[in-house]
């Protein structure tokens, strides 16, 4: 049966009361909570901290497992993921030149795929399939390579906002910025509505057609890391753009 929450809202939520007491009316509002008693965070917001504390603790036990000679299974797991964003950013911004990205982009890459696997339990709530969620993400990575410019260029990279000629630069700046702004719309929609989409498929064919449900699962899985691979590839990019020396 499909649960529009997790089965952890109630209960955190019932602990934070417990412990601070009534949220504030001005928490709640700026949360968009008014009118529920007693919730100091949403759900997306609590599946979202479970996902960073998830993925926290299996890095912290691979860390402490960490071995040349018999490389745990959950090691191999994590020098694959690592192996691969590292690959993709020396391909996509430049051999030799993506390793300062790898640390941002993989972690990017950890808490979309583990946020999009959490849509295949039906306790359970995938923070992406929110809007919130995702858009965060979005302007993570646009103030993220717009920094990486800054700093691998420094002033000069403003000089890609104005043009190949100066007397263009009132036409030039407002398209520039509405084309920088259009990536952030697309990353955080592109990511929220397929994940929300096929988590709300999942979960009616998990009621009208029970045997259809390993089969919807096996392609949530190739759902999830599609869609992942399709966001840490457009921050590369945009990173690469932003750290090109071409500006």
């Amino acid at each position: 049966m499909h649960h529009e929450l997790s089965f952890l809202f109630h209960p955190v939520n019932a602990l934070l009361t417990k412990l601070l007491g009534a949220p504030p009316g001005a928490w709640q509002k700026a949360l968009k909570l008014t009118g529920q008693d007693g919730i100091w965070l949403p759900d997306h917001v609590i599946m979202a901290m479970t996902v960073a504390l998830l993925i926290t603790v299996l890095a912290v036990t691979a860390r402490r497992s960490f071995s040349l000679d018999k490389p745990s299974t959950l090691q191999q797991v994590f020098e694959l993921v690592v192996s691969g964003i590292r690959g993709l950013a020396d391909d996509v911004v430049g051999h030799g030149h993506g390793a300062p990205f790898v640390p941002f982009v993989a972690a990017l890459a950890c808490f979309i795929f583990v946020s999009n696997f959490f849509g295949l339990f039906f306790f359970l709530q995938p923070p992406t399939a929110n809007l919130n969620t995702t858009a965060a993400l979005a302007v993570t990575a646009f103030v993220f390579y717009h920094v990486a410019g800054l700093r691998a260029q420094g002033f000069h990279y403003f000089k890609q906002f104005m043009g190949p000629v100066w007397w263009l630069f009132p036409l030039m700046l407002p398209l520039e910025i509405i084309s920088h702004l259009a990536r952030v719309l697309s990353l955080s929609l592109r990511l929220f509505g397929n994940i929300f989409a096929e988590h709300s498929a999942s979960a009616g064919f998990l009621v009208v057609v029970p045997l259809f449900v390993p089969a919807m699962m096996g392609l949530g899985v190739l759902g999830a890391t599609i869609q992942t691979f399709i966001f840490i590839m457009l921050t590369s990019v945009y990173i690469s753009g932003a750290v090109a020396e071409e500006h």
